[in-house]
């Protein structure tokens, strides 16, 4: 059974211009995870593709080459492959246009809908309909139509994408930028934390709650990695936050992973990627289980199953810097 992985930087997505450091180390630390889970599975053998400013991660891997269009190359791959697992930030649409190539094909593959990938990519699409559903989470205006009571320390991020690396704080409303494209989020103490998820049709699996390692100076954010297990959810509260989230947004399917931001009122939603991040690093050595052991029943039935009760994760540092 022949399973691509395409991880968006690591696999040339980025051929023709500078690699930046922090998505690189990010994209490294899942593709060489997955790559490591899979090997282990019997029956499997990986197909890749790899920007050449980079090592090849095996002897059988593709390089994208400057000049090259890496999409046509991934393509091609993905129509010699069984199953595709693309990996992509939802920035500019990359993800969800990652998914729809690879859907050209008759390949399975590990990952959401566009239709879902679009609904959380967008911070006003996602909150709205977090909002329509009852589910607690952290609210986010247009920088250009803040509501009259907004003020006190906010956030602004980008209304499209995800990641902690282009979220920064203001004191205050007059200290916005009048930057477009920009949300704002009232700024909410509490401990940043991160649920890894398995998504399923009939419903999601809690893996494990994981510490987010967030530093702040001076209004900037900066993500330096995660402790994977790192907090418990005794009383269940986050797994039934995690199921009420599957439900609301159709479409997410495989590994994702939901950001919270855990209060003394309760945890509240801040971001839902729809694909594996870095926490997956951690997943197999916290879990004591190779989180890739659900792909042969993938390939079988053609969506992810329900696992049986999992071990109690053990703490996993991951370091991205």
């Amino acid at each position: 059974m022949r399973v691509f992985i395409c991880e968006y930087v690591t696999s040339g997505g980025m051929r023709d211009k500078p690699l930046p450091d922090g998505p690189l180390s990010e994209g490294t630390l899942i593709r060489d995870a997955v790559i490591a889970d899979l090997e282990e599975l019997p029956g499997i053998s990986l197909v890749l593709a790899y920007d050449d400013r980079l090592p090849a991660p095996n002897q059988d891997a593709v390089p994208v080459r400057k000049g090259e269009d890496p999409w046509i190359c991934w393509s091609s791959l993905a129509q010699d492959a069984d199953v595709v697992w693309p990996i992509a930030p939802e920035t500019g649409g990359l993800l969800g246009r990652m998914v729809r190539l690879m859907n050209e094909g008759s390949a399975r593959l590990i990952a959401s809908t566009p239709a879902a990938i679009s609904a959380v990519a967008n911070k006003l699409t996602m909150v709205r309909r977090l909002a329509e559903h009852g589910i607690p989470h952290v609210p986010a205006f247009p920088i250009d139509a803040l509501p009259a009571g907004l003020d006190g320390d906010l956030v602004t991020k980008p209304e499209d994408g995800s990641g902690w690396g282009v979220a920064r704080a203001w004191p205050g409303r007059a200290a916005l930028p009048r930057t477009a494209g920009l949300v704002v989020q009232p700024y909410v103490h509490g401990t940043q934390a991160s649920l890894s998820v398995l998504a399923r049709p009939d419903g999601a699996t809690l893996l494990c709650v994981n510490r987010l390692q967030v530093t702040h100076i001076v209004g900037v954010f900066g993500f330096e990695g995660v402790t994977v297990g790192g907090l418990p959810d005794e009383d269940g509260r986050l797994a039934a936050l995690a199921r009420r989230v599957v439900e609301a947004f159709p479409g997410l399917s495989g590994i994702v992973c939901i950001d919270v931001i855990l209060t003394p009122q309760g945890p509240l939603v801040t971001e839902i990627n729809p694909r594996v991040t870095v926490s997956y690093a951690g997943l197999h050595a916290s879990l004591g289980v190779n989180p890739a052991a659900f792909i042969p029943e993938l390939i079988r039935e053609g969506v992810p199953p329900s696992v049986p009760h999992l071990p109690r994760p053990t703490p996993v540092d991951v370091k991205i810097r």
